[in-house]
């Protein structure tokens, strides 16, 4: 009996040592599943694509460097970024498509209402005197073709009226003619001179008279100022006809055109529009707001439009006549020194490109080099792309797997 139970003792002991020392059978877990998953091609920092490192650590910011995992053995083959639907979907990527189509549009721009230079003048004097009955008061003050502005004495003028009365009183011929030559150099008209010649008398005031009507636009004298002939004594311009000076930004100069269309509205006279031609192209670039003027002639018969006057123009500018390679304007992200796209390479896959751009027609801009017909390039998101994949170096970490590419994005947007 008792050997019975040592040999039962003995199995019991058999048993248990092989359970405790011999071979397990455990089942599978997630850790022999990811034995066969693929190790990370690099580790690079969540806020700079361009830092990388080849084992995990830390970023000069502090933060944890991230994985990059090849999702096949040509994935570092391959152009571009990776990015998962949940991904462009959380970014807002949208695309549009490279077309060749006519590009033209109006160019809506500002400019100002001003005098006609062209029916503007200036009043000057050709001797020293003194200013007497000055008819003319204050700026604005309208005046009519051969108005009396304001009378003139001067000595210089008188002595030289009693220079052609003696002339006239001996009878010289060259006398007379070289007195009459005097008097119209000094400012005399035909007139006056004849008033002169018949009355045999000097005049003390001489009349200075408008040679046009218009406004006065500027009045630099008094009545009893003393004059020179470098003084400016004001000037007179015609509104019958007014000049609208307009600002065009530098990128759209190259649409302008001597003889375009343009129309144009002011506050003042809501709902009514009026309609001219591109006159004159300045040929200088205003170097600090980095416009051109453009000069356009108005019809103003009825004085409606005012010097200084605010105005909205409309350039109609010509179409071209064959189709031109354009994108959208949101697509195109300029640099310090260069010009790009986000191409759509399809499946998910996006490019930062080099593109050469070209005339801006509305929300078109022409692309000269770069792009296909074919091509579809990003016009949302584009940004938020670019910062991971550039031209000099192209960031792999949207191209993780599902779940590490749905934290690694929330966290690079936090």
């Amino acid at each position: 009996m008792m050997n019975k139970f040592l040999i039962l003792l003995l199995l019991i002991l058999v048993f248990a040592a092989g359970t405790f020392f011999g071979p397990q059978l455990l089942p599978m877990t997630d850790s022999a599943a990811t034995s066969e998953a693929p190790s990370p091609l690099y580790w690079v920092a969540p806020m700079d694509a361009n830092f990388r490192r080849d084992a995990p650590g830390k970023s000069p910011m502090g933060m944890e460097l991230l994985p990059v995992y090849g999702n096949d053995k040509n994935s570092e083959k391959m152009p571009g970024i990776l990015i998962s639907a949940a991904v462009e979907n959380n970014l807002g990527v949208k695309t549009a498509a490279v077309d060749s189509r006519p590009l033209g549009s109006d160019i809506n721009t500002v400019g100002y209402v001003q005098f006609d230079e062209d029916r503007l003048h200036h009043v000057h004097i050709r001797v020293d005197g003194w200013i007497e009955s000055l008819n003319v008061s204050a700026v604005g003050d309208t005046v009519e073709r051969g108005e009396l502005l304001f009378e003139l004495y001067s000595p210089t003028l008188f002595n030289a009226q009693k220079d052609l009365v003696s002339a006239l009183k001996l009878g010289e011929k060259s006398l007379i003619q070289s007195a009459r030559q005097r008097l119209r150099l000094l400012g005399m008209n035909a007139r006056q001179i004849e008033t002169v010649e018949k009355d045999r008398a000097a005049k003390e005031r001489i009349g200075i008279y408008a040679h046009g009507a218009g406004i006065v636009s500027d009045l630099q004298v008094r009545h009893g100022m003393f004059i020179e002939p470098r003084s400016e004594v004001m000037a007179i311009g015609s509104i019958d006809s007014v000049w609208v000076i307009a600002e065009v930004f530098e990128r759209q100069a190259s649409w302008l055109a001597m003889g375009q269309e343009v129309t144009m509205t002011v506050d003042s006279y809501p709902g009514q529009r009026w309609q001219a031609t591109v006159d004159y192209i300045y040929p200088v670039l205003n170097a600090k707001s980095r416009t051109i003027q453009v000069r356009m002639r108005v019809d103003n018969k009825d004085h409606r439009l005012k010097p200084n006057m605010f105005a909205n123009l409309s350039i109609h500018t010509r179409a071209t006549a064959a189709g031109v390679l354009s994108v959208p304007r949101a697509a195109l992200i300029v640099g310090g020194r260069s010009q790009r796209v986000v191409k759509a390479l399809g499946k998910g896959r996006y490019q930062s490109v080099a593109v050469v751009a070209g005339r801006e027609a509305g929300d078109r801009v022409e692309i000269l080099r770069g792009l296909s017909e074919s091509d579809r390039v990003v016009v949302a998101g584009q940004f938020l792309i670019d910062s991971e994949s550039n031209i000099e170096a192209e960031g792999e970490r949207m191209a993780l797997p599902e779940d590490d590419r749905m934290q690694s994005s929330s966290e690079d947007l936090q």
